[in-house]
Order: structure tokens, then sequence, then C-alpha cells
């Protein structure tokens, strides 16, 4: 069984051992006997947080189910994306080979145990 917090109006917060079944049942107080409704206590570190994490933590949160875009996709756009690629943009470098004189091959800015066959 879980621990539930409640608040008594005269002597505060108590914990009690409770069914999950009867979470939401006010419980009567240790010392008055006064019924007295569950609370939920929040940790001191989500009121020590700083602004700007908690708009973060808020807005991830509201994203879960639909993630947000940084742009705004229309369907030419995305049309026009998918014949170019996504942004990402490889080009193909030129060869570094040289032929000496003798015919043989020589790479200059290559590593030379690197050995070409």
């Amino acid at each position: 069984m879980p621990v539930y917090d409640y608040k008594c109006p005269e002597h505060g917060v108590f914990h009690e051992l409770e069914t999950v079944e009867n979470h939401a049942r006010p419980m009567p107080c240790s010392q008055c006997q006064t019924l007295s409704p569950r609370v939920i206590m929040m940790a001191p570190e989500v009121f020590k947080m700083a602004p700007e994490k908690k708009q973060a933590i808020a807005r991830n949160e509201a994203a879960q189910h639909e993630p947000q875009h940084s742009t705004s996709d229309t369907r030419a756009e995305n049309s026009d994306r998918l014949k170019h690629g996504s942004g990402c943009q490889h080009t193909k470098r030129g060869s570094k080979l040289i032929y000496t004189a003798d015919g043989s091959k020589m790479f200059p800015s290559m590593r030379p145990w690197m050995i070409s066959h």
C-alpha cells in the first residue's frame, strides 16, 4: 500500500497508508479525528528550479505527442527539399593523385604508409 499525504486544518500535514482504490477519500487526523483531504506534496527542488527550465519541461511535455517543427513546412518546401536533399550537401573531392615523369603514382598529401596497388 502506498503512503499518501493528508492535511488537517489544525495540525497540518500527516501521512497514512491507504489502498490505491481509496486514495481520494479523506482520512481522519491522528490527533483530532477531523476528516482531512488528501494533498499532493511537491519536492522543494521544483520550486527552486529556474523559470527557463520549468518552461522547457512544460514545452517538452506539451509536445510529447506531436513535436513542433522549427520551420513552417508547406508542400512546395517539402517537395523542393526532397528534390535537393534535406540540407546535407556532400561534394566529391578531387583526387590528389600525381603521376611522376617515370609513370609512377604519387600522393603528396596522403599518409606515407598508405600504399596504392
